[in-house]
């Protein structure tokens, strides 16, 4: 049996294990990514928590999804705002800050067994293959406003789940029927996941955390 043959005898096994939601650890697999050398998020890690501060800076954190969670469906997790950065446009590149995105990144099936565990969340997001889905606490529209990404074009779409400003709220989104409605097909392995606040347009500050992250 050829590599590849073996890997997705093991996945196959592996998705049929997914159908109970499964915590992800904002643990030391989490890296972080600047934008600018003198521009970034501050990220603090510990279990299922995840707190972020942000003063007129931008950058991103990211971390692998394990090859039994490819074909989750559905994903939740709870996040709070204390200070808040002022609506602005998503769709406006250079314009756009948000107090958080979480980015949920899939590639087509075999592309994902091809990589195997292997892939790189940074490349993922630039990769044509690729399609994303971010759901952002940020802008004015209302809640399951779909609008088109200015970084990722046609492979990326934004959910608006929260509008600009300060709470706490618990979120569950159905990943299949959000994909469906932004890319028009049936999503494919879920290999990647991402977390980034933004706030350098408005030179602002986010005080923000994400709790209890889980996929199923």
């Amino acid at each position: 049996m050829t590599r590849s043959a073996l890997f997705a005898v093991l996945l196959a096994a592996s998705l049929a294990s997914a159908a109970f939601a499964e915590a992800v650890p904002f643990d030391n697999s989490w890296k972080t990514q600047r934008f600018s050398l003198f521009s970034a998020n501050k990220y603090r890690f510990g279990g299922n928590a995840l707190s972020i501060a942000s003063d007129g800076t931008v950058s991103l954190a990211y971390t692998r999804v394990e090859v039994a969670l490819w074909g989750a469906k559905s994903a939740g997790w709870s996040w709070a705002v204390g200070q808040s950065v002022p609506a602005t446009d998503l769709t406006k590149k250079g314009g756009d800050d948000r107090n958080a995105s979480l980015y949920f990144v899939f590639l087509p099936e075999a592309e994902a067994i091809a990589l195997g565990a292997r892939a790189d969340v940074r490349k993922l997001l630039t990769s044509n293959s690729a399609r994303v889905l971010v759901y952002v606490w940020g802008d004015s529209r209302g809640r399951g406003t779909l609008l088109p990404s200015p970084y990722l074009g046609d492979r990326g779409k934004t959910i608006i789940l929260r509008p600009a400003g300060t709470g706490q709220h618990a979120e569950r989104v159905n990943l299949a029927t959000d994909y469906k409605r932004a890319f028009g097909a049936a999503a494919g392995a879920l290999v990647g996941l991402a977390v980034s606040a933004d706030s350098d347009d408005t030179n602002s500050s986010i005080r923000a955390s994400i709790t209890g992250l889980s996929l199923n």
